[in-house]
Formats: structure tokens, sequence, C-alpha cells
């Protein structure tokens, strides 16, 4: 499933994330941010399960932001996991 993510208060705007049950691969982070951050952090979760980045990202904060990319697609990989969870019940 593929899946995209609204940012709040990042550079990168967006996050294009596929999803096959819990793993998650081919993040693209869409409309700006850091280039080299926004290369090496979808290489490093590539393969990763939703629980992994989740707890490795989450609350990363970059400046006083109170977030970055990274916690942003901690949470945008939990939302599109429970978004694909509600869409299989009911179709179910």
């Amino acid at each position: 499933m593929d899946y995209i993510y609204t940012t709040k208060n990042t550079c990168a705007r967006r996050i294009k994330i596929t999803l096959n049950g819990d793993v998650v691969t081919n993040v693209q982070f869409l409309d700006g941010g850091c280039p080299g951050n926004l290369q090496a952090v979808p290489r490093l979760v590539e393969g990763m399960t939703v629980s992994e980045i989740e707890k490795k990202l989450s609350g990363i904060n970059c400046g006083r932001k109170g977030t970055s990319c990274a916690d942003q697609l901690s949470k945008a990989v939990v939302e599109a996991y429970n978004s694909q969870k509600t869409n299989q019940k009911s179709s179910i």
C-alpha cells in the first residue's frame, strides 16, 4: 500500500511510504528538506517494521521545532499502518 503523509513543522512537506503488512519500503521525502538526510534516512529504514521505526526515530528533534523529518517519519508509518488496518477491516 502506498501512503502519503503531510508533515508538520519540518522542511520536507510530505512523506511517501510503501507498506507491505508492517514492513516499510520505498520512503520518499517530498517538497523540501536536507538532501543528505533525506537520502540517508530512507536507506536506513528500508525493510524495517513500523514498530522498529517508531522506536528508533520517535522524539528526535531538529533545532527548536519540537520534531524532525525522522520524527515525522515515525508518525507517518504509524498512521499509514493504522490506515491500512482500517481499510482491511472495512473491506471484509
